[in-house]
This record gives C-alpha cells, structure tokens and sequence, in this order.
C-alpha cells in the first residue's frame, strides 16, 4: 500500500491539471473538485440511524443499482444512504429520483486524507460498491475501521486481470490488501468470479452471481412526452445509437446514411453516453447532409434525418420509438453496455465486437439468433437494410432475445443471498466493536 500512496502522490500534480481542465471547460466548478476533496461533510444533516455507503460509478452503475438502493431503504426504516459517484451527470440523476433517505456527492477522490475524513463524518455501516469500482485506499481504509466491504455485480475483464498481474511487483501488496478487505464479492459472470479468484480473491467470499443490469425494469415515458413523438418517429422505420462513444458515431452515421439511401424514411436517434458531444455528433450528421436536430434545443424533430437525444433520464423515451437499437460502448473498447434494456422495449439489436461488460449476454442472444453483430460501416448500413427488407425475421429476434436473456436474470435466491451476507457482515462487525461486559 505503501507504494500505492507514493504513486497517487507523484501524480497529484497531474491530477490537478486535469481538475483545473475540467473546471476551464466548464465540465465541474470548484465547488465539485472541493466536493471530491471532502469539503462541506460537516454540512450532511444528522442521522441517528446506520447509514449505507453506496458507490457506483455513473449513470449506468446507478441505474442498474437503484432497485438495490430501494430495497436497503425499504429492508430497514431507519436507515440512512449515502451514494458517491465519478461524475457530474450521476450525481444529478441519482437528486433526479427524489428519495427520501438518500444524499448523494462525488466519491473522495482515493488518497487516505480524503477517505479517512469521508469515513469520519459518514460512520457507514457498511460500504456497497458497485461493478468494477475497485479502490484500494477506500477498501482498505474501510476494513481497518470494522466497516464491511462488499461488491455486487463485480466485474472484472482479461485486460484488468493482466494488468494487476503485470505490475505484480510494482504493486506488491496492493492487489493482496485491496481482495483482503472484501468481505463478499457476488460477481456479475463467470468470467469474471474466475479472474477474482485467479488474482487472490478467497472462494469462500464469493457470492451467487448477481447481474444489477438484468434486473433494470425501465419505466415507461411520461404519457405527455411519448405522445409528441410518434408523429416524429415510426418505429418500424427508426434506429437508436444507445449510450455511444467517441469514436464510434462516425461509423453509425456512416452506416445510417447507407441504409437511408435504399430506406429514405429512415430515421436515428442518436443517444451518446455523454451529453457534452452533441455538439460535436451534430457536425458530423451535418457534414454528411444529413437534416439534424438536438433535444437539449427543443428542436422538432419531424423534419430530422438524425436526432441528438442529447438529455438525460429519457432513455425510455428512445428505446419505446425504436425498432433497432445499436448498442454504444461496444465498437470501440469499452466493454459494451447492457442489451437487456433494448429487450425490454422489444427492440431488435445490433453491437460491436466488444462486449466483454456482458459476455453472457451476448452469447445467449447469438445462440437463439437475436443479435446482429457488425464492425463495420458497411455491415451496420447492411444490416439495417437487411432488417428493414425482413420485417418477419426482426419480430422473431425480438421475440427470441426475450426469451433468451430470461435465462441469465438474477434469481431471488442469488438476491436473498446477498442481503443475507450484507446483514451477517454488519452483525459480525457490530459483534467485534462491541465493548466487553
């Protein structure tokens, strides 16, 4: 741990920059880097009962892990959660759910000053983490104190596991320290149980596998706002680019603008992960004459070829107007984002070739033929064209992928396991602090 520390020193520097970078593009204030900092906990309102660290990373993390956040109010009255997030965009989605109980800020940054302070003021009674949010600094510190550590929904991909393994020796004990103050880890896959396991993780801290995303019900849109649309959007002829990623929607607006030629009624709603581009997705559209309006604008989009979905929360909104969902984060090296929301929605599918975030997944789709998978310009606008010619064999997949991510959602045993290793962690500890008689 040692050595971690020195690191994080050595790069503080580095780290400032990048903090005064996001405040002179206006991205975060000084408030927000204050906030990452530990300033104005001494201002959290009291509460007299346990408090539940939650941390998830961003808006995906958070979404999937709401209805765990619902259930720990609901499990105990008086308990108290405090949700820390990496991102601006989190912390107003997690305000925009409006719970009572909760308060959410951005997560210490993980220098000891910064999480011993935060644990401090907080007292969790335990700290919930979610996917692969693993900091070394926070779960230690945490372990040292009594405070159970525990993962849901872990994931852990090849490069991650290489990477650990690589720096074995410049890391030394970092990676021993950091799986030591786990006190239950319940994986998303088995992939990712194996590399745990294969970096150091204890079998007998692991839990039954847990996939936050597959057990995401998106609400349907507000009434008012679904019925603005369908003059805008036929589904059968409109195609979403969910959550993309820079450097993918040149290849999406590419393969858009060929299909649409063969399909002149065709329209996407592109969707990026971040906001912030859309001013930069709507000159490429406009660069390849494509008609573009942006939400964020009120621009109408009945005249547009492309619509910039450029807001946040709506995603129903999107995906219950859209035949065809092309999954972001998927045709750059990101992992891919979930296909079970587009399911939901009966939405036919199409991704990249990266998609190790849920591997499973993606192989149950393709096993019942319920995805198309492209990597191309080409294949994207091929694909398209394909669906739009089949209109039989789209109802099929939509109706096969349904069927086939059934299979892979969390069961109530694998939940009831988890809430049973959270309260036995708590009471074990509580046992532990307790003063003698």
């Amino acid at each position: 741990m040692i050595i971690y520390r020195l690191f994080l020193t050595i790069v503080a520097p580095i780290a400032a920059l990048f903090a005064l970078r996001q405040v002179l593009r206006g991205k975060e204030t000084l408030a927000d880097i204050r906030e990452r900092f530990g300033a104005g906990l001494s201002a959290l309102a009291p509460h007299s009962g346990p408090t539940l660290w939650v941390h998830g990373a961003s808006n995906g993390e958070l979404t999937g892990g709401r209805a765990l956040i619902e259930d720990a109010l609901k499990r105990d009255p008086n308990r108290a959660i405090i949700v820390t997030v990496n991102s601006v965009s989190a912390r107003k989605l997690v305000r925009s759910w409006g719970m009572e109980r909760v308060t959410v800020r951005l997560a210490p940054l993980d220098y000891h000053a910064c999480v011993k302070a935060f644990i401090a003021q907080t007292q969790p009674e335990a700290l919930l983490t979610i996917e692969n949010e693993i900091w070394p600094n926070r779960f230690v510190a945490c372990a040292q104190r009594g405070i159970p550590v525990l993962v849901v929904g872990a994931r852990m991909s090849q490069k991650t596991l290489r990477f650990w393994q690589k720096n074995a020796a410049l890391l030394k004990g970092v990676s021993q320290h950091t799986l030591a103050a786990i006190s239950a880890l319940a994986p998303q896959d088995q992939a990712s149980q194996d590399r745990y396991v294969t970096l150091g993780l204890s079998p007998e801290r692991i839990l039954p596998m847990f996939n936050l995303k597959s057990g995401v019900e998106m609400k349907a849109s507000a009434p008012a706002k679904a019925a603005q649309l369908p003059d805008s959007f036929q589904r059968s002829m409109t195609v979403l680019a969910a959550s993309t990623h820079e450097g993918e929607d040149d290849s999406i607006l590419d393969g858009f603008a060929r299909a649409r030629a063969a399909h002149p009624d065709l329209k996407l709603i592109l969707a990026p992960r971040h906001p912030v581009r859309a001013a930069d997705i709507c000159a490429l559209a406009r660069a390849r004459d494509l008609n573009v309006a942006q939400r964020s604008t009120g621009a109408s989009a009945a005249q547009a070829d492309v619509y910039v979905a450029d807001t946040l929360g709506e995603m129903p909104l999107w995906y219950e107007v859209s035949g065809y969902t092309f999954v972001g984060g998927s045709l750059v090296d990101n992992g891919g984002h979930t296909p079970f929301e587009p399911a939901q929605f009966g939405s036919v599918i199409l991704h990249g070739p990266y998609v190790s975030n849920h591997n499973d997944a993606y192989e149950a789709l393709h096993a019942a033929d319920a995805a198309l998978r492209i990597t191309t310009p080409q294949e994207f606008g091929q694909a398209l064209d394909t669906l739009l010619r089949s209109p039989d064999k789209a109802q099929q997949m939509t109706q096969n992928g349904a069927a086939a991510l059934d299979g892979l959602r969390t069961s109530k045993a694998a939940t009831a396991a988890f809430w049973d290793a959270l309260d036995t962690a708590i009471a074990t500890e509580n046992r532990a602090s307790a003063p003698a008689l």
